[in-house]
């Protein structure tokens, strides 16, 4: 880079240009960049002991006191420095601290970034090897995600906005060491939709099963944190359920996934009868009123009652829950009377959860779904589609409880 004591800036361009063009990095081992970055950080340190060693220091015998050696890992490759030491052993340094191996936050929110769209740590350590030329072990990696845990339980105990005009209830199931066992785990999550029409996950906890108890606590906890009503809650069949929701926010219109209640029919079907008995509980679920579904469900009875009385005994036991949906417009029905709408988050969440075994732990099963859902909220910035329309309809229905801000 020099030539006869002058900086040599056309060696350095053509070398910069050659590894750009190459996607070698710039800092790394043999970057054109890296005795440069290696100069200045070893110049700053200097300053730094300068500074250190005052007049009172030195008047203590404090003095300068050789250098040592350290491999300094960085975003952009790994550097061998030179760091001054005193006698005293009492030189701080902050531009690099002492026992600091690696530097930058932009490579501790790379390796987050690609933890939190499913990489393993074992392949993030070799991407990083490759990217930055730079060697971390897993037990650093995963120091380095642990970082996110204060950020996970400081989003679960966030305030929340006053009232949600419609929110689901699902949960998702995944497998957890625990004591050198592996058991099942359930995280339940509820996701909202606020009175401006943005999607926004409210809450994500973690329990051993699905139970309308947890359910309990669960809503208690969104009560807590300054939600004090819903307008429409959309649920699956889970017994006490709907109880657990009228106990906390008891003016809540509850909606049974159709959906749920569909498929749970079909597994006590004859698979020959499958399609015709589709065909005959369409008309139902599909009615225009509420009245003309109870005359559909009575044909149906009609015909299949007497070969699948289970089936149609579970359509009339939950009917109350399950046509709630009918004495709205059309747009808000498509809104209400499934819970695809979390389970299409699920499917997100399970894109990037889906190379794990099992997790080492709750909190590592939490860390990595709060990354997800970070990620999968970036797209949530738009309010749903004709949501003006939608919200004026639901203000008319539910009066004084959702007054629109004009």
């Amino acid at each position: 880079m020099e030539q006869k004591g002058k900086f040599d800036y056309e060696e350095l361009k053509r070398k910069t240009l050659e590894q750009l063009r190459s996607g070698k990095s710039l800092f790394g081992k043999d970057g054109a960049f890296a005795p440069l970055l290696k100069d200045i950080l070893e110049a700053a340190l200097e300053g730094e002991m300068e500074v250190h060693l005052d007049d009172e220091q030195r008047a203590n015998g404090n003095r300068k006191n050789g250098k040592n050696r350290k491999r300094l890992k960085t975003a952009d490759g790994t550097i061998d420095l030179e760091t001054p030491r005193d006698r005293a052993s009492s030189f701080e340094p902050q531009i690099i601290k002492k026992r600091e191996t690696i530097l930058a936050e932009s490579l501790e929110s790379k390796i987050i970034g690609m933890y939190g769209h499913g990489m393993s740590l074992r392949d993030i350590s070799a991407h990083i090897k490759d990217m930055y030329d730079t060697e971390i072990s897993a037990a650093t990696l995963s120091s380095i995600t642990d970082k996110v845990i204060p950020l996970v339980k400081e989003w679960q105990a966030r305030p929340l906005e006053p009232l949600y005009c419609i929110v689901w209830l699902d949960a998702m199931f995944y497998k957890v060491k625990e004591e050198g066992k592996v058991v099942n785990r359930c995280v339940y999550n509820i996701l909202g939709i606020n009175t401006d029409g943005r999607k926004e996950l409210l809450g994500m906890y973690v329990s051993e099963s699905e139970g309308a108890n947890f359910w309990l606590s669960v809503l208690a906890n969104l009560q807590q944190r300054g939600v004090s009503d819903i307008l429409i809650a959309c649920i699956d069949n889970l017994k006490g359920f709907s109880e657990a929701i009228a106990t906390i926010f008891p003016s809540t219109a509850v909606q049974t996934c159709v959906v749920h209640q569909i498929r749970n029919s079909i597994r006590y079907i004859a698979s020959k009868d499958q399609k015709p008995f589709m065909a005959d509980l369409k008309p139902v679920y599909q009615a225009v009123s509420k009245e003309e579904a109870e005359s559909q469900l009575d044909q149906l009875d009609e015909k299949w009652g007497k070969k699948y009385p289970v089936v149609i005994d579970s359509w009339r036991r939950n009917w109350d829950k399950l046509t709630t949906y009918f004495q709205y417009s059309e747009a808000i029905r498509r809104l209400i009377y499934t819970t695809n709408t979390i389970e299409g988050f699920h499917r997100q969440v399970r894109k990037v959860t889906k190379t794990k075994g099992a997790f080492t732990s709750d909190m590592a099963l939490l860390k990595l779904i709060y990354l997800a859902a970070q990620n999968i909220q970036k797209k949530w910035t738009q309010p749903l589609q004709n949501w003006s329309l939608t919200v004026s309809q639901l203000s008319i229905i539910f009066g004084d409880r959702l007054k629109l801000r004009l």
